[in-house]
């Protein structure tokens, strides 16, 4: 396995990291299986988040006796000083940890956001105290929204970044430059496109074919899918003329319906997220963790069949998807 240094944070991680969401649907000692085996193929960042159901009692059972071999990241929607304090506690509790090592502000994706996250009173402030007391070590955030991402890098002490990045999904790759520059780990998540594209192997190595990325984190529910992805740890990152073309293949076929969640198709006139729309149903089709996309889609202020397909959104997509067409499908899956 090859390693590689997150940034400032000064972290040695795999190139291959473990994504905690897809354990979500297995039994404990399955998952406890399945990370050992991680570990054992040479792997040692994890990633969750506290939205992730029982991911991360999964995890703490799972490392009991093994923490020291384990760099450990999970994240927080919280976005004031209390309710994060609180989440980074519960955090510790389930991790069965004194301390995480990086804990990371979850999906920040407007100024709003931002502003009440860094504001007095804001999640950021029991971050830092966290930090001053030991009870994390480093700090960072994920993002869905590429100018938020952009932003925060420029403005704030984060000391790594979490963006989707795959065959794709490359919207991001300018600004995995400028995060080398700023000395700023890069965390690719949605390594799979959310399960879209099948050839695991293939779309791991693109990945770590960009120099700018720290670490790949795809979800792993197996032993088989654990032995494939850390394989790409150990391989060569040159490609074949076959695996170009392949990588054409993917990319034109998924090309005609699939959201890079860019967000130029906002502002929608009903108010409806669309992006994550299509997220959640990618988590409800490919992942297999409908209950948990149903709870999460449940949540959302607006939903598909809010939309009266006024179409203003289509001429605004990059990638010309039938954006239309894709709600009618998220309201047949959610029912509304």
């Amino acid at each position: 396995m090859q390693y590689k240094i997150l940034g400032k944070t000064g972290l040695k991680v795999s190139v291959i990291g473990f994504g905690g969401i897809p354990i979500q649907r297995l039994s404990m000692d399955e998952a406890k299986k399945v990370i050992w085996k991680a570990e054992e193929m040479g792997i040692n960042f994890i990633d969750t988040a506290r939205g992730y159901t029982i991911s991360e009692e999964y995890i703490g059972e799972a490392l009991k006796g093994r923490r020291n071999q384990w760099i450990i990241a999970t994240k927080s929607m919280a976005r004031d000083e209390e309710s994060m304090a609180k989440d980074i506690e519960t955090s510790l509790r389930n991790l069965q940890t004194e301390y995480v090592d990086l804990y990371q502000m979850h999906n920040v994706k407007t100024q709003a956001e931002y502003d009440k996250v860094f504001g007095e009173g804001g999640a950021y402030a029991a971050l830092l105290k966290a930090k001053e007391q030991g009870k994390i070590r480093h700090i960072g955030a994920s993002f869905h929204d590429m100018g938020m991402m952009k932003f925060m890098m420029e403005n704030t002490a984060i000391e790594s970044v979490m963006y989707p990045y795959n065959i794709v999904e490359t919207q991001a790759k300018e600004l995995f430059e400028r995060a080398a520059e700023l000395d700023v780990g890069v965390i690719a998540m949605k390594p799979m496109a959310g399960g879209s594209i099948e050839d695991g192997s293939l779309g791991m190595k693109f990945i770590l074919g960009n120099e700018h990325i720290t670490t790949a984190i795809p979800g792993m529910a197996s032993i088989e899918e654990v032995e494939a992805n850390a394989a790409a740890g150990n391989g060569s990152i040159v490609f074949t003329s076959e695996e170009e073309r392949k990588i054409e293949e993917i990319t034109e076929s998924l090309g005609s319906e699939f959201c890079r969640r860019c967000g130029y198709c906002a502002p929608c006139p009903q108010e409806i997220d669309i992006p994550t729309m299509f997220l959640l149903v990618g988590y409800k089709k490919r992942y297999d963790l409908g209950d948990w996309a149903e709870a999460r889609y449940s949540g959302c202020k607006k939903h598909a069949e809010d939309c009266i397909e006024c179409g203003s959104c289509e001429p605004r997509c990059p990638y010309n998807l039938p954006v239309r067409k894709m709600m009618a499908d998220v309201k047949a899956q959610f029912g509304r």
